[in-house]
């Protein structure tokens, strides 16, 4: 009996012996794959917004899903060949931020899903049929930062009332520059003021950009919202203290770098909601049924370091209107 006792014991220990390299060497299934396609640097995105989006819907980078990481480093024409090396290296989906980095990648591909988030009307661009039927396998989210012109510059009116002719700083390079010209002009002129078209596509642009605004003395400046100015945020909020030259900015990180004032969409907000669609998609959804949403949470911050510096009294109804104030 214990002869048997230990033949049985030993038959065990060899079964389990005999099992466990296979499953020590059995794979893992491999992650899916998100890839991220960036028009400026990938330090730009606010990703971690994108991040805690994604989480909601279950996904954590390196537990149940991984990142593929592209940047043009502003160089638009590099686009192209980015998307596709996402595409060769099949990604489940593809995260943009901005329409030319969409378009690009809508160009090489129709079946993996791309989810966007631009500034822009994703209609206008061609990035989608319509904002409630994308139609495609391209959905996303915008915050129209277009059309909030005419409240930026009625917000510098409200600082300056004095103040007769503005400026606005425009990418040369950017698809939508006629357009965004004449969207400017047009509010400029409902509000009752001249306004100078100053336009830049890299530093040294910038530079002669901020020379013509003085030559010309506009009396305060709109950054039009853009990545190669998100790219250049420093450089453009140092020239404009140390020319003393009021500014309202398009975004928070603006305001928090330096900018005297900034109004617009919650980028934050934005990257979380595609965050969140992203995860959806994963688990089965079609961007084709998943409507291109607008943003619903705008920012207006005042920074009262800036003003101090630059001898500006922020008036009490401005202070009022602000979600936030940098002291």
């Amino acid at each position: 009996m214990r002869i048997c006792l230990r033949r049985r014991e030993f038959i065990a220990g060899l079964g389990g012996t005999a099992v466990w390299p296979l499953a020590a060497g059995a794979q893992r299934p491999a992650l899916p794959v998100i890839g991220v396609l960036s028009t400026g640097s990938i330090g730009f995105l606010e990703l971690a917004a994108f991040r805690e989006g994604l989480k909601e819907t279950g996904y954590v980078e390196g537990q149940n899903v991984a990142f593929e990481y592209r940047s043009a480093e502003i160089e638009r024409g590099r686009l192209p060949e980015l998307a596709a090396d996402l595409i060769r290296r099949r990604v489940a989906v593809i995260f943009v931020q901005s329409s030319s980095a969409t378009l690009a990648a809508k160009h090489l591909t129709a079946t993996i899903p791309i989810v966007f988030q631009t500034g822009r009307d994703p209609v206008q661009d061609g990035l989608v049929a319509s904002l409630s039927r994308p139609g495609s396998n391209v959905t996303g989210f915008t915050g129209m930062s277009q059309e909030l012109t005419g409240k930026q510059l009625g917000l510098l009116r409200e600082l300056l009332p004095g103040a007769t002719r503005f400026a606005v700083l425009i990418d040369r390079n950017g698809p939508n520059a006629p357009l965004i010209t004449r969207n400017a002009q047009a509010a400029a002129m409902a509000l009752g003021r001249q306004i100078e078209v100053l336009t830049a596509g890299n530093s040294s642009d910038i530079d002669m950009a901020f020379a013509t605004l003085l030559q010309k003395r506009a009396g305060a400046l709109l950054v039009n919202p853009n990545t190669v100015f998100a790219a250049r945020r420093a450089q453009i909020v140092t020239l404009a203290a140390r020319h003393a030259v009021p500014a309202i900015y398009p975004s928070r990180a603006d305001a928090e770098a330096g900018g005297l004032m900034s109004y617009g969409s919650s980028t934050r907000d934005l990257n979380r909601q595609a965050g969140i669609y992203v995860g959806r998609i994963l688990k089965g959804e079609k961007p084709a049924d998943l409507p291109v949403q607008q943003a619903t949470k705008f920012e207006f911050v005042i920074n009262l370091q800036t003003a101090r510096a630059l001898g500006i009294t922020i008036p009490p109804t401005l202070l009022a209107l602000a979600d936030e104030v940098i002291e």
